[in-house]
């Protein structure tokens, strides 16, 4: 009901921020949310008593028919005639986040698609009331966007893939489906192509300057945080995690070089770009700054497009060095040693603000027995697999890495242990129903999860040592369950 709600509070307000009166379509489809919303609340969890946490805007494992707007970019149109394909369809996308609404003929998707648009379509190529793929040409003429399609069909054939092909589709899949196949095809089409804004920390005395330095750099997009007393950056870099420090060289308490020093002498911080700002225009003095830790030296008064410029290029570039540092290059997670690091962070943090932090140890079950049987590819896929799955129904906020091999961490920020182990199991219900596909041969996985909630366990190791042995308890007591520590 909540997923709903919200998608019809989107509209509404999308609408009202137009200030001008709404269209028959705009009606129309807001009755269309109407509808999904009373559909929602007539639905009921099997699971009696589950406490499903929705904040990750993360649909429960369930078909959903409830209607989305673009802006979500997780609704699927599927057209298809065999009403129990379109089912099992519709439920394995389901676990991993998209929402399908399903036609078993052309006259209500057309109907449909005039009202609304999916993230992307999957259109059967053969169906009682006509050709997908001509009716795929038909709603896709005159259209500035046109939608993304994959197609589906009992042919392989190069002529049925031509036809395809001409009508604009990026993937074909013969049935029966390879669901893992098709969710990589629909995560490369529906991905939102926006970065994350570059986070800049603001160190300078003057708070004028700071406040124009930082509203330069956010009407270009960045994301800023000003700190006018040196001595308490220490704070700022924990909390705020910067991508690029612009400092000020000459600062009461302590001068930028000796900051400059101060921070790279800590292992966490020694790639952070630093970026000097001064009136100071002696080279030598600019040479030593740069000497003493200093990416960058940028003299003042300065043009903002050029501010924006000079930060913009040295973020970037970290940003991007950091991600090939700290990203496992199979599932795009947080390696170990990144994983283990954000963890500390958090740890820290929920200690300073007395909050709570969840962390889990996940590990697949009977893995060697998947690359034994069939083959590391396959294992890669479904690790792949469960990376996804914990993208998609976990917060941005949240820390997800890939501990190794099979095994992945997941920190849940703000979660206590009820809420916490509510989560998992509801991953781990939606990862046991993920049906893999080698071939002819189906299969599904689960996995053990072992689970520690901060405070009471002591320091960020003892915490994760925690986890670690609850795991070990899930997996000697029979796998495929989430077990706590301390329950």
């Amino acid at each position: 009901m909540s997923d709903a709600a919200r998608v019809l509070e989107k509209f509404a307000k999308e609408i009202l921020d137009h200030a001008t009166p709404s269209t028959a379509a705009q009606r129309a489809q807001i009755r269309g949310y109407l509808e999904g919303l009373q559909q929602a609340a007539e639905q009921r969890d099997k699971k009696s008593g589950a406490n499903y946490w929705q904040e990750s805007s993360s649909p429960a494992p369930h078909i959903s028919e409830i209607p989305n707007s673009a802006s979500e970019h997780r609704l699927i149109y599927l057209v298809e005639d065999d009403p129990l394909l379109a089912q099992d369809l519709a439920l394995q996308l389901g676990n991993f986040n998209y929402t399908t609404r399903i036609f078993h003929n052309l006259s209500d998707f057309r109907q449909a698609v005039r009202q609304a648009n999916p993230a992307a379509l999957i259109m059967d190529m053969g169906l009682p009331d006509g050709n997908g793929a001509d009716a795929v040409a038909e709603i896709q003429e005159g259209r500035a966007t046109p939608l993304p399609v994959i197609f589906l069909s009992g042919r392989g054939d190069l002529e049925a893939r031509l036809a395809g092909v001409r009508a604009g589709g990026a993937a074909y899949f013969t049935k029966p489906v390879d669901i893992g196949a098709m969710v990589d095809a629909l995560d490369t089409l529906t991905a939102q192509k926006a970065s994350e804004p570059y986070r800049i920390l603001i160190v300078d005395d003057t708070p004028s300057l700071a406040r124009f330095f930082a509203l330069t750099l956010q009407e270009a997009g960045m994301i800023t945080e000003v700190v006018t007393d040196p001595m308490s950056i220490m704070k700022a870099l924990v909390e705020f995690a910067p991508e690029l420090i612009l400092m000020d060289m000459y600062m009461p308490g302590c001068n930028g070089l000796e900051l400059a020093m101060v921070i790279r002498q800590q292992e966490a911080y020694i790639g952070i770009p630093i970026v000097f700002l001064s009136a100071e225009t002696d080279l030598n003095k600019q040479l030593e700054a740069m000497r003493q830790g200093g990416d960058d030296f940028l003299v003042k008064p300065i043009q903002p497009d050029h501010l924006v410029s000079a930060v913009t290029s040295r973020a970037r570039r970290y940003h991007m060095l950091r991600s090939f540092m700290t990203r496992d290059s199979l599932t795009g997670l947080y390696n170990h040693t990144a994983t283990k690091d954000l963890l500390n962070n958090a740890a820290e943090l929920a200690q300073r603000r007395n909050t709570p932090l969840a962390f889990a140890m996940i590990d697949i079950d009977h893995f060697k027995s998947v690359n034994d049987t069939y083959g590391h590819a396959t294992g890669d896929r479904v690790i792949k697999s469960l990376s996804r799955l914990l993208q998609q129904r976990l917060r941005k906020t949240d820390i997800i890495g890939r501990y190794g091999g099979e095994e992945f961490a997941v920190a849940l920020i703000d979660a206590d242990a009820t809420r916490a182990e509510s989560i998992m199991n509801e991953i781990s219900v939606s990862f046991e129903q993920i049906r893999h596909r080698v071939d002819d041969r189906e299969f599904n996985v689960t996995f053990s999860c072992g689970l520690a909630v901060f405070p009471p366990n002591g320091s960020a190791a003892e915490f994760s040592e925690a986890a670690d042995k609850a795991l070990y308890e899930a997996k000697r007591s029979g796998r495929n369950k989430v077990v706590l520590a301390g329950g």
